[in-house]
């Protein structure tokens, strides 16, 4: 696409989304409500992951009988509760208005509690067991992949094109519109909405949430605010989407090669799910 045609591209995309009342930006809450990217296809999915962690415990079940331990849980929880980091960023920083105002740059500490094992508690003998159950069950999974090589060959570009994004003229300008306007309301001028998203003020515990306080919220309904107002992750959305298109068709036979990895891999998680499911 020409510079031209994508500038027009990304003026239609936000007159649609000015245009059509509720589903117009104040309906973006995620990132997903932006679309889909191009490298999506090649990376893997919220439904890979659940499928995967579910194929994994069965397969570490099954080791784990083979071991001396029939009555091993799917969902064990270790000998001791290790700290549960709740990751809920976006690549944009904050976009919903309503957690902004409630939860700023954090979240509800339940979402971290519910990450927690629904299992018994493994013995002293599981847990000795249980690395090696583990290992074996990733090797099952990714069998005939070159893991160096190909595996979520997408993520590895990742660096290159987010560097790409942010030298990105018409980005830097939408950064500095949003950062203006973030400071006109009173609060810190951030270059970026990752630096407020990420500002050591909100002091993150161990498992990564914030304290919560009245200036972090009101700093985040701010943030919210002005993408909103200005765009901002839309037209950030439109800069990953050119750089990562650009990116697979400067590297389309490792892009090509990662896909069939991961498809590998996905059918190696079917044939798990099949038998032991």
């Amino acid at each position: 696409m020409t510079m031209r045609g994508w500038r027009l591209g990304v003026v239609v995309v936000l007159a649609a989304l000015c245009v059509s009342g509720s589903g117009g930006p104040e309906a973006i809450r995620t990132a997903s409500d932006l679309g889909p990217l191009p490298a999506d296809r090649y990376d893997f999915t919220a439904q890979d992951y659940q499928r995967s962690q579910r194929a994994s415990a069965l397969l570490v079940r099954q080791c784990m009988a083979e071991h001396g331990h029939p009555d091993f849980p799917l969902d064990p929880r270790y000998p001791s509760d290790p700290i549960v980091a709740t990751a809920v960023g976006t690549d944009y920083g904050a976009l919903d208005l309503d957690a902004a105002r409630r939860w700023g740059y954090g979240w509800d500490p339940a979402q971290s509690r519910a990450l927690q094992p629904k299992g018994r508690r493994m013995t002293t003998a599981e847990y000795a067991d249980f690395p090696t159950c583990t290992a074996e069950s990733s090797r099952r999974l990714m069998r005939g992949i070159d893991v160096k090589r190909d595996w979520l060959y997408a993520t590895t570009r990742e660096i290159e094109v987010d560097k790409a994004v942010k030298r990105d003229p018409r980005l830097r300008t939408a950064w500095d519109v949003w950062s203006r306007c973030v400071a006109d309301q009173g609060f810190t001028r951030y270059p970026d909405p990752v630096a407020a998203y990420t500002d050591t003020t909100w002091q993150r515990g161990s498992d990564g949430n914030t304290r919560h306080t009245p200036r972090e919220r009101a700093t985040a309904v701010a943030d919210v605010t002005c993408k909103r107002r200005h765009h901002t992750a839309e037209l950030w959305h439109a800069v990953r989407a050119r750089q990562q298109a650009a990116d697979i068709s400067r590297h389309r036979a490792r892009y090509a090669a990662g896909l069939q990895a991961l498809r590998t891999y996905r059918a190696a998680i079917a044939e798990v799910l099949r038998t032991l499911g």
